[in-house]
């Protein structure tokens, strides 16, 4: 008969808490049990979800936290998704209507959608969300900048922008993403096309201020001369008021002249104040500033041809007078 084994039984092993080899936020506990299991944790960070897989198939998502991790169970963090609103800036070199090769820059805001499906299909569905916008915006942008000119680029780039964002609104919620917002922040032409551009402005800047300084001259000769105008009015109203004044003063001469001696005619005393008048306006000419020698008959019969000439004058004058009156 074999002798019966007996077996001391072996003392329970401590716990044994050592790092996880594949991450440094995951500890590998060893339980004391009868078979041992190694069970993980992992810290999910603020503003991040981890996705938990089991046997390689979806388990579930993980908040920010800890979480345990079986791996005897064949589970593992198969990846991880940011909550965070991220930005994307792409550089989209196109043509305009006008065959102008313009760099257009657009930003696009864009985040995951919280809920479970959508956050299943950003993880499942899509292997590059940032790939994908810039293709959706490359897109876009080249199928629509051709059809509009270069200056109007400029004055449209909140339409194109609009488009862009329901372009990606469209495709992007498919994959579990939204799109905030999408802006065209820059719009680069060729640098010999912006000097082109600004010295076509400064053409027509100075074209309007060369029409404006027209503009300002024409005034200024328009207003001198209706000052000028003015001036002659007042001048010639001046002297004709001048020359009644004479007249009159002529006539009440004449009248006294009469008066006081009878023997003599209206026409005679007529002469004489022409010859009056003749002599104040040579004396007048003699003192003018300007005028330095002035050559006057100077004969014995200087007078009588003076007043002969006078007469004539005043004959020619009646005659034309008359004929005007006749004329008429």
């Amino acid at each position: 008969m074999a002798p019966k084994r007996h077996f001391a039984p072996s003392p329970k092993p401590e716990a044994d808490v050592t790092p996880h080899a594949s991450s440094p936020q995951t500890l590998a506990i060893t339980q004391p049990t009868e078979m041992s299991c190694l069970v993980c944790w992992t810290c999910v960070p603020q503003g991040t979800i981890q996705v938990i897989q089991e046997r390689g198939k979806f388990k579930k998502f993980a908040d920010p936290g800890c979480h345990w991790v079986i791996p005897c169970l064949c589970q593992d963090v198969a990846g991880a998704l940011s909550t965070r609103v991220q930005a994307l800036d792409v550089a989209v070199e196109t043509k305009t209507k006008d065959n102008v090769f313009v760099t257009i820059i657009v930003s696009t805001q864009y985040m995951v959608l919280r809920e479970s499906s959508r956050m299943y299909d950003a993880f499942y569905k899509l292997t590059d969300s940032r790939e994908q916008i810039r293709s959706y915006i490359f897109d876009v942008v080249r199928s629509t900048v051709p059809r509009i000119n270069l200056d109007d680029v400029f004055t449209t780039k909140e339409e194109i922008a609009i488009e862009v964002k329901n372009m990606l609104e469209k495709a992007m919620t498919e994959f579990g993403y939204t799109i905030i917002q999408t802006l065209v922040t820059d719009i680069a032409p060729d640098h010999k096309v912006k000097t082109a551009m600004n010295e076509i402005n400064a053409a027509q800047r100075a074209r309007v201020a060369a029409q404006d300084r027209a503009e300002a001259e024409k005034i200024m000769v328009v207003k001198a001369a209706e000052a000028d105008a003015e001036a002659k009015y007042l001048a010639g109203t001046g002297i004709a008021r001048q020359r009644q004044a004479i007249i009159n003063g002529l006539r009440e001469s004449v009248v006294h002249f009469q008066q006081d001696i009878t023997d003599i005619t209206s026409k005679d005393v007529m002469e004489m104040m022409m010859m009056t008048q003749y002599f104040d306006t040579m004396q007048h000419i003699g003192s003018s500033a300007g005028n330095s020698t002035i050559f006057v008959p100077s004969g014995p019969g200087a007078v009588a041809d003076a007043a002969t000439a006078v007469r004539t004058g005043i004959m020619q004058g009646n005659l034309a007078s008359a004929a005007a009156t006749g004329g008429r």
